[in-house]
C-alpha cells in the first residue's frame, strides 16, 4: 500500500482520539504498515474528555514494538477537570500544563522537643492517569514532558538524587553528591537540576519556649529562627550527573539574612541563572552557575518568588500578587519590564500558566473563608473561571490540605 493512503487511514483512526496531531504521528504511520503486513490489528482508543467534564480513566496505547505511551499524552483535551474531586484522583490539566503531583504535610514528632514536617506525595501514574500515593519521597519535582521526576528519600539532607520513571514507577538512576541535598528543581528545558544543599533538615521544628499563638500554652512547634541550615547549591546535568557545588552563605542569622528555614534555589525563566527568594528587599538574589551574584534579568526585575506562575511562556507578561476587592478575589498581570499593572484576573493566587492568555490559580468561593479554595482556570480579559478541582478545606498546614506540583505536559 502506498504511503499517502497509509497517512489518510491513520488520520481517520486519529479522528476518534484527539483533534491535535500527536508528536508520534510518523510512528503511527509506520505502525499501520507493520500491522497490515502481518495482518494483525491492535486497537486503541483514548477516552475523549470535554471541558469541565469529569474525566474517565485514560488507557495506555500499546502497539507491538512501539511500546507504551504516557497517559498525559493519550488525553490531549485542552481542559481535563474534576471539580468533584478534592484532592484529585484523576489527571487534571489545562492547556500546556498538568497537575503532575500533589502532597499533604503532617507534623511528625521525633522526640519530646523536636519534630519534622513531612510530605506525603501523590504522583501521576503515567500508565493509569491517576494519582498514586508514595511514602518514599520527601521532596520531588517533575520534568517537562512528565516522564521523569527528581526525588529525594525521606532522610534529609540526602547524598543522592533519584531519577524516577513515572511510567514504570522505578528509579532509573541515582546521582550521588558530596553535600547533603534537601531541595531539587528541573530547569525549564528539563536538561539540568538545581539542588539546594543544607547542613540539617530545613523542615525541622522545635518546641517553642514561649506562647507563639496566644493560647496560653507553650506547645507550638516552630522552626529555628536563629540559624539557617542552607549551605549552597549544585547545578547538575541530568544526563551525566555532572556539576559543581557552590557555597552560598546567609548574612547573619536566618531572619536578618532574609530567608525562610526552607528557601530552595530555583532556575530563572530562561534557565541560564538560579535565584533564591528573600523575605525582604530586593526579594530575590540571582546567581550564575559558578555561584557568583549577578543582577536580576530585566524581565524578572518585578517578579516575586512567592507568585509561582512567574513569566508567561512568551515572556511578555508577569504574574503578580493578590489584588482582591471586597466581593471577589483578583490578581495582577503586569508588564515584566516596568511592573505596571496591565490586567486583573480572577484568582487568589496564580500558580502556573496554561498558555499565554490563561493561568491556573487558587480561587475562593465568594463569601467564604480564604482557606476554602479550589484550582480554577482563569483567562485574561474575562471574569469567568473554569473549576479544575474541588475545594480544599482547613487552614494552611492542616492535615489533609494538599499542595499542587505542576509540569509542562
Amino acid at each position: 500500500m502506498k504511503m499517502d493512503q497509509l497517512v489518510r487511514d491513520v488520520l481517520h483512526e486519529q479522528a476518534g482520539e484527539t483533534a491535535v496531531t500527536p508528536p508520534d504521528f510518523a510512528g503511527r504511520v509506520l505502525a499501520v504498515r507493520r500491522r497490515r503486513r502481518s495482518r494483525r490489528l491492535a486497537g486503541a482508543a483514548a477516552a475523549m474528555v470535554v471541558a469541565v467534564a469529569v474525566a474517565v480513566g485514560v488507557p495506555v496505547l500499546r502497539d507491538g514494538e512501539d511500546g507504551p505511551r504516557l497517559a498525559s499524552q493519550m488525553n490531549r483535551s485542552d481542559i481535563i477537570a474534576h471539580p468533584d474531586q478534592t484532592p484529585p484522583r484523576d489527571l487534571v490539566a489545562a492547556g500546556d500544563t498538568a497537575l503532575a503531583a500533589y502532597y499533604t504535610s503532617d507534623l511528625v514528632e521525633e522526640s519530646a522537643d523536636r519534630a519534622v514536617y513531612r510530605r506525603t506525595y501523590r504522583l501521576l501514574d503515567q500508565e493509569t492517569g491517576t494519582y498514586v500515593k508514595s511514602t518514599k519521597w520527601s521532596v520531588l519535582d517533575v520534568a517537562p514532558g512528565m516522564r521523569t521526576a527528581a526525588v529525594l528519600e525521606q532522610t534529609l539532607p540526602s547524598k543522592r538524587i533519584g531519577l524516577l520513571d513515572l511510567l514504570t514507577g522505578k528509579v532509573e538512576r541515582w546521582i550521588t553528591v558530596d553535600h547533603g541535598v534537601a531541595g531539587v528543581e528541573f530547569s525549564p528545558d528539563g536538561h539540568k537540576l538545581v539542588a539546594t544543599t543544607y547542613s540539617k533538615n530545613p523542615d525541622l521544628r522545635f518546641l517553642a519556649d514561649y506562647d507563639s499563638d496566644g493560647d496560653g500554652k507553650k506547645n507550638d512547634w516552630m522552626p529555628d529562627y536563629e540559624t539557617s541550615y542552607r549551605t549552597g547549591f549544585y547545578v547538575l546535568d541530568v544526563d551525566s550527573g555532572d556539576g559543581s557545588w557552590n557555597k552560598v552563605t546567609s548574612a547573619g542569622d536566618r531572619m536578618n539574612g532574609g530567608i525562610n528555614s526552607r528557601q530552595d534555589f530555583a532556575f530563572g525563566a530562561d534557565g541560564t541563572l538560579v535565584y533564591t527568594g528573600l523575605t525582604m528587599e530586593p526579594h530575590a538574589q540571582y546567581y550564575d552557575f559558578e555561584g557568583r551574584e549577578v543582577a536580576k534579568p530585566a524581565n524578572e526585575k518585578y517578579l516575586h518568588w512567592f507568585v509561582e506562575a512567574g513569566l508567561s511562556p512568551d515572556g511578555k507578561l508577569a504574574a503578580g500578587d493578590f489584588a482582591g476587592g471586597a466581593k471577589t478575589t483578583a490578581s495582577e498581570i503586569n508588564d515584566p519590564y516596568t511592573g505596571k499593572r496591565l490586567h486583573k484576573v480572577r484568582g487568589q493566587q496564580l500558580l502556573a500558566w496554561a498558555d499565554n492568555e490563561r493561568l491556573i490559580a487558587w480561587d475562593i468561593e465568594p463569601g467564604t473563608s480564604e482557606f476554602r479554595n479550589r484550582l480554577v482556570l482563569v483567562t485574561i480579559g474575562s471574569d469567568k473561571t473554569v473549576p479544575l478541582s474541588g475545594f480544599r478545606q482547613g487552614n494552611d498546614g492542616a492535615a489533609g490540605r494538599w499542595t499542587p506540583v505542576f509540569a509542562r505536559r
